[in-house]
């Protein structure tokens, strides 16, 4: 009875915090969201930095979520979230593959937290009780921010930021995106630079080109305009373009278990076990061996 009674103590934090904060916000560089709330529970997706989320329900230290863009419910830690209201401006964005929110402007202060490209941060509020502000803050080649709907400020190289209103990509930008990431491991459910599934890679590769698909490879298909894929497999592929996807699965059904970004020149990069530069025609020296399963391809650019 006593471990009964202390397992709800623990527990009442958690559910105020549940039925007061509608919303959240991801506030460490890449929050995992899995299938249950468990560790060995599935690994959904991830959602970076400055993700807003609305919460369902509670378990525990867990809080289950609807992930807001791109769409997905799941569950999350409740330490890799912060309250926030319904929708979180942000003014910076993260263009570095790795960074770091430091206490103090120098690279030998105390680290605040790890940050990956993608990653959305604010600029820091007025201070009143400093009676003055400090949204322009920038020293010694770094930029004052804070973690989004937080107090916590900190500083980041500037050249690791940018405006994600500058975002603003072409096929071939989204092409050298996912080639800068080859030989990444593959992660299931994994959606940013420390590790990516096939539609995980093509989101992230759209997303720094300023545009927002959907998570799945699924639902990435009924995405933008679609194209013939008669005759690429046997070498016409002058109708596609860069940055177009490229999407196989079972021929039999139709049904799509793999993306991938077409690079040119009959070339693909997509992360299948690593991500990686493969040919579809057959006989290449690259060679994709499951060039044969290609169903669909999509153009997502205009």
């Amino acid at each position: 009875m006593k471990k009964v009674i202390v397992a709800l103590l623990l527990m009442l934090p958690l559910l105020a915090f549940a039925q007061e904060k509608k919303y959240v916000v991801v506030s460490v560089s890449a929050a995992n969201l899995r299938a249950e709330p468990d560790y060995e529970s599935p690994l959904e997706t991830q959602a970076l930095m400055g993700s807003v989320m609305e919460v369902l329900d509670s378990s525990n230290y867990w809080l289950k979520v609807h992930l807001l863009e791109p769409s997905y419910t799941a569950w999350v830690n409740r330490l890799q979230v912060h309250p926030c209201a319904s929708s979180v401006s942000s003014d910076y964005i993260v263009k570095a593959k790795y960074s770091t929110l430091y206490e103090e402007p120098s690279e030998r202060s105390a680290v605040i937290c790890d940050l990956v490209r993608g990653d959305l941060l604010q600029k820091p509020v007025r201070d009143s009780e400093k009676g003055g502000s400090c949204a322009s803050r920038s020293r010694k080649g770094f930029v004052a921010v804070t973690i989004p709907s937080t107090s916590r400020m900190g500083w980041v190289r500037k050249r690791d930021l940018c405006d994600p209103s500058t975002l603003d990509g072409n096929g071939q930008s989204i092409v050298d995106e996912a080639l800068s990431y080859l030989g990444t491991p593959y992660l299931w459910g994994g959606t940013t630079v420390k590790g990516f599934d096939c539609s995980g890679l093509v989101r992230q590769c759209y997303l720094m080109a300023g545009i927002k698909l959907p998570r799945n490879a699924s639902e990435q298909l009924h995405e933008g305009e679609e194209l013939s894929v008669e005759g690429v497999l046997e070498g016409r592929w002058d109708h596609l373009r860069p940055g177009d996807l490229l999407f196989f699965g079972n021929r039999q059904t139709g049904r799509v278990s793999h993306v991938a970004i077409y690079a040119g020149n009959g070339h693909i990069v997509h992360s299948s076990m690593v991500v990686r530069y493969n040919s579809l025609l057959e006989g290449s020296e690259d060679y994709y061996e499951n060039a044969w399963r290609l169903l669909y391809a999509r153009r997502m650019l205009h």
